[in-house]
């Protein structure tokens, strides 16, 4: 499992998967007064955090994508 995600896009997926993992419990929407809306919200915000904690993205990995910068060498 090579890193394929770089600093910003790490940044971006872990705060976007904060927002989706409080907004059902904080935001007061009614979108969320649906537990479908709820789960879905939460599950796709925790798997955003994971993603950037490992610095690995599945989805990138088919497509040969990757956001990190190259090394140096």
């Amino acid at each position: 499992m090579k890193a394929n995600i770089g600093s910003i896009d790490r940044i971006i997926r872990a705060l976007l998967g904060l927002v989706l993992v409080l907004a059902p419990f904080v935001s007061g929407l009614a979108l969320f007064a649906e537990p479908a809306w709820m789960w879905g919200s939460v599950v796709v915000g925790v798997v955003l955090i994971a993603t950037a904690s490992i610095s690995f993205c599945p989805l990138y990995a088919p497509f040969g994508l990757s956001t990190r910068k190259p090394d140096g060498r």
